[in-house]
């Protein structure tokens, strides 16, 4: 990266940004630098590179409907917060503008990097568990597979 990133401070400032732009993804690591340098992820199961970055998409679907951006937003955060766990201290949340080259083995956009976007701060983590858990459906968490077991 040849300069700091923007830093994401809230919900609404990441669902201002959804409005106004498509091709977003979020991208959870700990070395971002190292992720532009490679371009490409590795199948935690098998060690298989892959022919890009492992990310998930932020554009808001058609059939999201009149729910608001603010929801979608945290709840594309929430799905993979456990990854800052799972992978231990300084995993961040990226917002990346790219392009989709690949699925990855859980079906996921692999994705060519074009721009860091900005970063997310913890603050909106926070803000955005608060209002996924503020829905009150106890059969939703995090996309952990480790939960699960």
């Amino acid at each position: 990266m040849t300069s700091a990133p923007a830093v994401i401070t809230s919900l609404s400032e990441l669902a201002t940004l959804l409005d106004g732009r498509r091709g977003l993804f979020i991208r959870w690591s700990r070395d971002l630098d190292r992720d532009e340098t490679t371009g490409r992820s590795r199948d935690a199961l098998t060690g298989a590179e892959l022919p890009g970055l492992s990310a998930n998409p932020l554009d808001v679907e058609s059939w999201w409907g009149d729910r608001s951006t603010r929801l979608w937003a945290a709840r594309r955060l929430y799905d993979y917060s456990h990854i800052r766990r799972d992978r231990g201290p300084g995993v961040r949340a990226w917002i990346l503008a790219g392009e989709e080259v690949s699925r990855g083995p859980d079906n996921e956009p692999l994705i060519r990097c074009g721009e860091v976007v900005a970063t997310v701060d913890e603050s909106v983590m926070r803000e955005a568990a608060e209002l996924v858990e503020a829905q009150n459906s106890h059969a939703w968490g995090t996309l952990d597979r480790k939960r699960s077991r």
